[in-house]
C-alpha cells in the first residue's frame, strides 16, 4: 500500500523506476482493483472540488453592502415616516434597480471552478488487474497505468514511463504555441516549471502525436490544474477605483449628515426650539444631502459604455469593468494568444542558394508573398522543391467551417503548409499528383520524418526534421541550375544560418529530397533543399495597440510561460523591450525576495517562463506601487491573475472557459 506521507512533490525529478517504487505500482499488470478501491478512498475522487456556493439570497443581500445603498435606504424609510410617499417611493425604486443589476451581474461572475471542472476527461484507458479497460476518470488513483494516444484528453497528472513519438498540447497551461515534446528518460531540475517537465502529461492537456504510458502521480486538486482551482478560490476579486470611491463619497455624506443633524438639533435648542421639531428639521435636511439618482446615474453610464464596448467587440460581464479600463496604468499580457495568434508562421527560408527569403503574411492565413533584399520575389525552382517537399512531407491540413480555417495536426506542420499556399501550391493537387505510398514516422531519437511518393519522375522521398540531422543524412544540395556536391563549408555555412535563425527565436527544419525505390534503406544521399524559419508572430493589431498604451501612458509588461529567447525576440519586435527594461524568468523571480522584486519590477520587461503563482504575485505588486492592472490572458494559467488583477480581460476567440469566466471582460 502506497505511504501518502512519503509522496515527494517533484516526481518530475525522478526516474521511472523509483516512482514506480515510490507508487506501488506495477508497469506491466497495473493496479488491482482491489488496490485501486483503496487508494480511492484515501485520495479522494479525480475532480477538481467545488468551493463553497454562495445561494442567491445571498448574493441578493450582499447587494445591500453598500454604503450609498444604505444611506438611500435609510432616506427611504425617513422620507417615509416625514409623509414624503412620492420621494420615498422613487428612491425605492433607485435602490431595487441597482441591487437587481449588482445581483445579475454577481450571480454569473464565480463560474470559473465550474470551467475548470469540466476540462477533465470522462473516461480514461488504465492497465488494471493486468487488463486494459476503460474506467471513468474520477475513479484514477495515484499509481494507476493510463495508456495514452493522439487526440486523448491527458485524465491526471502522470509520470512517462513509455513514449513512443509522444506530444501534448499544453499552450492552455504554459502559453507555449508549439506542442511538448514528451520523454521516458529525461529528468527535470527540482524547481522547473510545467513546460520544461518532459516527462509529466498534465491533466486537461491533449494528446496531439504518438502514443505513450504513463504513471499517475496526482489527481484532483493536487494536480497542476487543482493547484490553479486552489488559488482561484482564494483570491477575492478585486474592488474597482470607481466602487473605492463611491464608497468613500457615501462615508463623507455619512458623517456630513450626521454633522448636520447634530448642528441643527443643537442650533435649535439653543434658540429653545421644540427638540422633536429640531430632529425633525435635521433628518430632512440630511435626506436632501444624499444624491438620491447617484447609483442611478452611475449604472446608466456604465451600462452605455457597456453597449459601446460591445460595438467594439468586446463582452463586458461586470459592470464597474468599464470604468476600470479608464483607470488602468499598467498592462501585464500574456503572449500566447494575446500578443501572437498562437498560429506558427514561416518567417524566413534558406534556399541552397544562400538565398535568404523573407516571407511575408501572419498566421494561417494564406494571403503573403517572399521578398529577397526588400524585393518581391517570384517562386524559383529551388524554393518550389523546398516548400513541395515540406508540404508533401506533412500531415497538417486545414478545414474550413463558417469561413474560419482551423488546423487540423501539428502548428509546425500547419506553417509550412500555408507557407507553400502562399506560393501558390495546393494540398489536394499536390497529393493527387504525388500520393503518399510509404512512410516514416517522426521519432524524438531519428528527428526527422520522411515519406516516399510515387510521381511521373519515378518514386521520390521527402525528409523534414532537425537541420543537422537532414545535413548529415544529404551529399547533395539543390541550386537554382541543378544539383551538385554538398561540401564542407556548405555544411559550416549552412549551420552558420541555423545558428542565426536560432538567434531570432526561430523554430528551423530542414528539408530533403532523394529519388529513391526503398525507402528502408541507409537514409544516405539526400540533395538539401534548405531551411524554414518559423514562430508564432505577435498579432499585426498588437504593436499599434501597444504605441497608443504608451501615448495614454499606460505601461505594458510581457508575462508569459514561453521560453525566454521566444518571449524576448516578439517582445523586441513589438517594441517592448526598450533601454533600461529586461528580461527577467520565473526562476529568477523565485529567487528574489518580496524587497528586492518590489525594487526591481519596474526595470522588468518581460516576465518569461512562469508560472501562475509568479503571475499573482506580479500583479501583487504591482499594485502594491499603486498601479491599476489590468491583466490580458487566455489560458488556464492566466485564471488566478485574471481575478487577482483590477480588471482581467480574457481573448473571447481563444481563450479557453476558464481564463473568461475569471475575467471582468471577456473581448
Amino acid at each position: 500500500m502506497l505511504n501518502h506521507e512519503k509522496r515527494p512533490g517533484s516526481w518530475h525529478t525522478l526516474g521511472v523506476k523509483e516512482t514506480l517504487s515510490l507508487l506501488s505500482a506495477d508497469e506491466g499488470t497495473g493496479l488491482t482493483a482491489e488496490e485501486a478501491e483503496k487508494r480511492l478512498l484515501l485520495y479522494g475522487e479525480n475532480r477538481i472540488k467545488a468551493g463553497v456556493k454562495i445561494s442567491p439570497l445571498r448574493l441578493f443581500l450582499d447587494q445591500f453592502k453598500n454604503v450609498l445603498i444604505i444611506i438611500l435606504i435609510a432616506a427611504t424609510i425617513l422620507s417615509g415616516i416625514m409623509g414624503h410617499l412620492v420621494e420615498a417611493v422613487a428612491i425605492g425604486v433607485i435602490i431595487l434597480f441597482a441591487v437587481v443589476l449588482g445581483f445579475v451581474q454577481e450571480f454569473r461572475a464565480e463560474r470559473a471552478l465550474e470551467a475548470l471542472r469540466e476540462l477533465a476527461a470522462p473516461l480514461a484507458s488504465v492497465l488494471r488487474d493486468s487488463i486494459e479497460q476503460s474506467v471513468p476518470s474520477r475513479e484514477l488513483v495515484p499509481g494507476d497505468i493510463v495508456m495514452l494516444a493522439a487526440g486523448d484528453k491527458v485524465p491526471a497528472d502522470a509520470r512517462i514511463i513509455e513514449a513512443v513519438n509522444l506530444q501534448a498540447d499544453e499552450s492552455a497551461l504554459t502559453g507555449e504555441s508549439l506542442p511538448a515534446v514528451k520523454e521516458r528518460e529525461y529528468i527535470a531540475p527540482a524547481g522547473a516549471s510545467p513546460g520544461d517537465r518532459r516527462n509529466i502529461v498534465f491533466t486537461g492537456t491533449t494528446v496531439t502525436y504518438g502514443r505513450g504510458k504513463a504513471v499517475v502521480t496526482e489527481t484532483g486538486m493536487r494536480s497542476e490544474f487543482g493547484r490553479i482551482a486552489g488559488m482561484l478560490e482564494k483570491t477575492g476579486r478585486t474592488v474597482t477605483p470607481l466602487q473605492k470611491n463611491l464608497d468613500r463619497v457615501g462615508k463623507i455624506l455619512t458623517k456630513a449628515a450626521f454633522l448636520l443633524v447634530s448642528v441643527v438639533v443643537v442650533l435649535g435648542l439653543l434658540r429653545e426650539q421644540p427638540l422633536l421639531d429640531m430632529i425633525v428639521f435635521g433628518i430632512a435636511l440630511a435626506v436632501a444631502v444624499v444624491p438620491e439618482a447617484l447609483p442611478a446615474v452611475v449604472t446608466i453610464s456604465l451600462a452605455i459604455g457597456v453597449q459601446r464596448m460591445v460595438k467594439r467587440h468586446a463582452l463586458v460581464r461586470y459592470l464597474p469593468a468599464v470604468e476600470t479600463l479608464g483607470c488602468t496604468t499598467v498592462i501585464c499580457s500574456d503572449k500566447t494568444g494575446t500578443l501572437t495568434k498562437n498560429e506558427m508562421t514561416v518567417r524566413r527560408v534558406l534556399t541552397g542558394t544562400y538565398t535568404v527569403i523573407e516571407v511575408t503574411g501572419s498566421g494561417y492565413n494564406t494571403t503573403g508573398s517572399f521578398y529577397l533584399n526588400g524585393d518581391e520575389l517570384a517562386v524559383t525552382n529551388s524554393l518550389a522543391m523546398l516548400l513541395k517537399g515540406g508540404l508533401l512531407c506533412s500531415d497538417a491540413h486545414f478545414t474550413v467551417t463558417e469561413g474560419s480555417r482551423e488546423l487540423k495536426g501539428d502548428p509546425t506542420e500547419g506553417a509550412i503548409v500555408v507557407a507553400a499556399e502562399k506560393a501558390g501550391m495546393n494540398r489536394e493537387e499536390l497529393d493527387l499528383q504525388y500520393p503518399r505510398i510509404d512512410e516514416i514516422p517522426f521519432t524524438t531519437e531519428g528527428r526527422r520524418m520522411t515519406t516516399l511518393h510515387s510521381s511521373g519522375e519515378g518514386t521520390i522521398a521527402f525528409a523534414k526534421g532537425a537541420a543537422e540531422v537532414i545535413l548529415e543524412a544529404s551529399d547533395r544540395i539543390l541550386t537554382d541550375t541543378g544539383e551538385r556536391e554538398l561540401t564542407d563549408s556548405d555544411r559550416a555555412a549552412i549551420l552558420e544560418h541555423v545558428k542565426n535563425f536560432g538567434g531570432d527565436a526561430l523554430r528551423v527544419i530542414a528539408v530533403g529530397y532523394l529519388l529513391t525505390v526503398n525507402i528502408h534503406g541507409s537514409g544516405q544521399g539526400l540533395v538539401f533543399a534548405g531551411l524554414m524559419g518559423m514562430i508564432d508572430p505577435p498579432r499585426p493589431e498588437a504593436e499599434k495597440a501597444i504605441r497608443n498604451c504608451r501615448t495614454a501612458g499606460i505601461s505594458i509588461m510581457m508575462v508569459t510561460g514561453d521560453h525566454p529567447a521566444t518571449a524576448g525576440a516578439i517582445a523586441e519586435e513589438l517594441g517592448l523591450l526598450v533601454p533600461g527594461k529586461r528580461v527577467v524568468t520565473g526562476e529568477e523571480l523565485s529567487a528574489m525576495d518580496d524587497k528586492a522584486f518590489y525594487s526591481e519590477i519596474d526595470g522588468i520587461s518581460v516576465c518569461a517562463r512562469v508560472s501562475p503563482e509568479h503571475k499573482l504575485r506580479i500583479v501583487d505588486a504591482l499594485q502594491k506601487k499603486g498601479a491599476v492592472v489590468a491583466m490580458t490572458g487566455d489560458g488556464i494559467n492566466d485564471a488566478p491573475a485574471l481575478k487577482k488583477a483590477d480588471i482581467g480581460v480574457a481573448m473571447g476567440i481563444t481563450g479557453t472557459d476558464v481564463s473568461k469566466e475569471a475575467a471582468n471582460d471577456p473581448c
